[in-house]
């Protein structure tokens, strides 16, 4: 009988860590991110070729703002652009671009094509600051509040259901002086 008890409390280990493990969302990736505050970058803009323009997380402190990742080849980024596009045109949050590991004639080329909803849009050739955001994998979206601290991470394309539960509501309370962020 004390032979079957050992393989029976395996296999009973293994049941529970499968169960637990089907409560967990696969598509939710954790952000070490959300929290803290937006790793520093400096970046040329997109639309400026040739200009000394750049795209700095300074010079984004004291306002809510958002920063989504995407790139031309990315066929995900093409189901969400009109989402951001119609967002950007009605909401006083500016959306601002990091162009991930992409040519700038692509990018700009998919912009014309496809609308602009960017602020500006830095170009992240080299995927840096991707890794510093810890980017999975294109489109990603994060926001972030007025003091410069990642609020939200959205892994995957930016949907209507998305942006109408998860991504407008924060945004309100952030606007209205909801979570305070400590400052670093």
């Amino acid at each position: 009988m004390t032979r079957f008890i050992l393989p029976l409390a395996i296999f009973l280990a293994i049941v529970v860590a499968l169960g637990a493990g089907l409560r967990h969302d696969p598509r939710e990736l954790p952000s070490a991110l959300v929290g803290r505050p937006a790793p520093a970058f400096a970046l040329p803009v997109l639309d400026a070729p040739g200009s000394t323009q750049t795209l700095r997380v300074s010079d984004l402190r004291g306002k809510v703002w958002i920063l989504n990742v995407w790139a031309s080849w990315c066929a995900a980024c093409r189901t969400e652009h009109p989402v951001l596009v119609d967002f950007a045109a009605r909401s006083p949050v500016p959306v601002y671009g990091l162009n991930y590991k992409d040519t700038m004639l692509a990018a700009q080329a998919w912009l014309r094509q496809m609308g602009n909803p960017y602020v500006l849009s830095g170009v992240d050739a080299d995927g840096r600051v991707g890794i510093d955001f810890g980017v999975y994998g294109v489109p990603e979206t994060y926001i972030i509040d007025a003091h410069g601290v990642v609020r939200y991470r959205q892994v995957g394309p930016v949907t209507p259901d998305v942006l109408e539960r998860q991504i407008k509501p924060l945004l309100r309370q952030l606007q209205s002086g909801g979570p305070r962020a400590n400052p670093a």
